[in-house]
């Protein structure tokens, strides 16, 4: 996870340059969210065609697009709650696309070894990482803490592309997408312990205690 300060500094430069830049345009933060869904399922079609480095290139562009679509939301005054909720499902979607590619790249290739593994393993830590906050936050919870987010798992995926390292890659987003997992639901279970069970009112008038999942 990058530093506070760090992320900061990113969105304040990312602002000024999206307020000279697409803040006069007509363009709208949804439309660079949808545009950069579909530059990633190019890159997943790159990659699932074995063309890792011009994949990795193209998924690293089209990563930028989560920066300045947020960016954009903000200059122009456009945030809102339906917004960021297109931005996050459409990120799950381009994730699971991209490791689509490299599963029918190996299912093609007949490649044996670790790597469908890896890739199952790194899909489900994914999933459960983003579910783990979402759900946490929901509730009420504060739950941004965790090793590798998204910009993080991005980052080590471009650079197993690129590289050529792609099994050191797997290993590494494998392992630690559930690392981060596991941190954010022990610091979610530290904020809750010792919480009274949440109460309702029956039909009767009656309190009773919630059961889990309502």
């Amino acid at each position: 996870m990058f530093p506070e300060t760090f992320t900061t500094k990113i969105r304040d430069m990312t602002g000024a340059v999206v307020a000279r830049t697409l803040g006069r345009t007509s363009i709208t933060a949804s439309d660079l969210t949808i545009a950069g869904t579909l530059l990633t399922c190019g890159a997943a079609w790159l990659i699932a065609t074995g063309h890792f480095v011009w994949g990795g290139l193209l998924v690293a562009f089209a990563s930028s697009f989560d920066m300045l679509d947020g960016a954009l939301a903000r200059v122009k005054r456009e945030a809102s709650n339906y917004g960021a909720f297109l931005d996050s499902t459409l990120d799950r979607y381009s994730e699971a696309v991209i490791y689509f590619g490299l599963l029918y790249y190996y299912h093609i290739h007949q490649i044996g070894g670790s790597e469908p593994l890896l890739i199952y393993a790194i899909v489900t830590g994914s999933l459960l990482t983003s579910y783990i906050r979402a759900r946490a936050e929901a509730l009420g919870y504060d739950c941004k803490v965790g090793l590798l987010e998204r910009p993080e798992r991005i980052i080590v995926l471009v650079l197993g592309l690129l590289s050529g390292y792609l099994t050191i890659a797997f290993w590494v987003l494998a392992v630690l997408t559930h690392v981060t997992a596991i941190q954010r639901f022990v610091h979610v279970w530290g904020q809750g312990k010792g919480e009274r069970p949440a109460r309702r009112k029956s039909a009767k008038g009656a309190s009773v205690i919630a059961e889990p999942g309502e």
